[in-house]
């Protein structure tokens, strides 16, 4: 693409968009701002990057509406708007090819199971195995070796990589993407104690469903509920090794951070942002648009929307900050401490 065809496709969803310098050279390709080469593009959203623009030897940048144009390396052109991220993003979808997950059609050693609806241009493939009256909408894909047991369904333009494992009953929606090794819909943890010391397995009846155009991660763990559903919701974002267990609730466009886990029974609300390592008690609830920092223990619930955690056990971001503060402090103030009183004692010898 030229640059000037860059410019014409990010300002037909931007608004305010300035091109500095020239629109006539070539991009082949993105890269990262301090290893681009001539004939490629690349950005800068966050401002400890400023640093390479003197240096880049990128064909184009896209930067933010604020960066300073005089601090550009020569020769390196410069499309400025409000929310470089995201136009690089779209860029990234423009210069990306389709990743090939299985062969067009049914490959001669995958297994199909007894009534099962196949939609239209639907790859399955080697190795794979769909159980009993699975269904499969259409465009969508099954990879190597993944395992659908019997009643899955799946909606149109999914994509479903290689070693993947649906138990019984799962319901997936429509361009959901789910990379390899994750296995959707294993038993929940629900064991009953009993008087010897024993424990009395509890059975798992329940499914998973989830939204579309959802993304789940390798090696995530999503537990079918013990009655009812499971539900992750509509645009979720689960990154890798993340472990939701059975019965929770996430809501629409709710994001996990890789190393997470939430046990039984957790509502999430929609927008949340949960960061890597966070860990969840159950039966508890956040608000919408809560945002928990990576290593949080939630032991509670939080009702009001929009808020940020922090800290084990996790309290409001400006509380926990305050009381860390105070942790940093107690080894001088236990200094002060004893001062003060090595000096009442001398006054009592008086």
């Amino acid at each position: 693409m030229l640059i000037t065809e860059i410019r014409d496709y990010l300002g037909s969803i931007f608004s305010n968009i300035e091109l500095h310098g020239s629109g006539e050279t070539l991009i082949t390709g993105p890269a990262k701002i301090d290893e681009a080469q001539a004939g490629q593009v690349s950005f800068i959203a966050n401002e400890k990057y400023l640093r390479y623009l003197a240096d880049t030897e990128a064909s184009l940048v896209i930067a933010g509406s604020s960066v300073p144009l005089e601090s550009v390396a020569q020769g390196t052109s410069v499309i400025r708007l409000a929310d470089p991220y995201t136009a690089f993003m779209l860029l990234l979808q423009k210069f990306s090819r389709p990743r090939t997950v299985a062969a067009p059609g049914i490959a001669s050693t995958a297994r199909i199971g007894r009534d099962v609806t196949i939609g239209n241009n639907v790859s399955i493939g080697n190795y794979a195995v769909i159980g009993d009256r699975c269904v499969i909408g259409d465009n969508s894909v099954i990879g190597a070796h993944s395992v659908l047991l019997q009643d899955v369904a799946v909606g149109s333009h999914t994509v479903i990589n290689a070693h993947v494992t649906c138990y019984d009953g799962t319901v997936i929606g429509c361009r959901v993407i789910v990379h390899s090794g994750t296995v959707i819909g294993a038993d929940g943890f629900g064991f009953a104690p009993q008087q010897d010391g024993s424990y009395l397995k509890i059975p798992q009846l329940g499914n998973v469903e989830i939204g579309d155009d959802t993304e789940i991660g390798a090696n995530v763990t999503i537990d079918r509920a013990t009655m009812g559903s499971t539900v992750i919701g509509k645009g979720v974002k689960i990154d890798n090794l993340v472990q939701i267990a059975h019965n929770c609730r996430i809501g629409d466009h709710t994001v996990i951070a890789a190393q997470a886990g939430i046990s039984g029974s957790v509502t999430l609300g929609r927008f949340c942002m949960i960061g890597g390592q966070a860990g969840f008690a159950g039966h508890l609830e956040l608000a919408d648009r809560t945002n928990v920092a990576a290593k949080s223990g939630i032991s509670k619930s939080f009702s009001e929307p929009g808020i940020s955690l922090r800290g084990y056990p996790a309290q409001p971001m400006r509380e926990q900050l305050r009381l860390e503060a105070l942790q940093r402090g107690i080894g001088s103030m236990k200094e002060r401490i004893e001062a003060l009183e090595a000096e009442m004692a001398q006054l009592k010898s008086r």
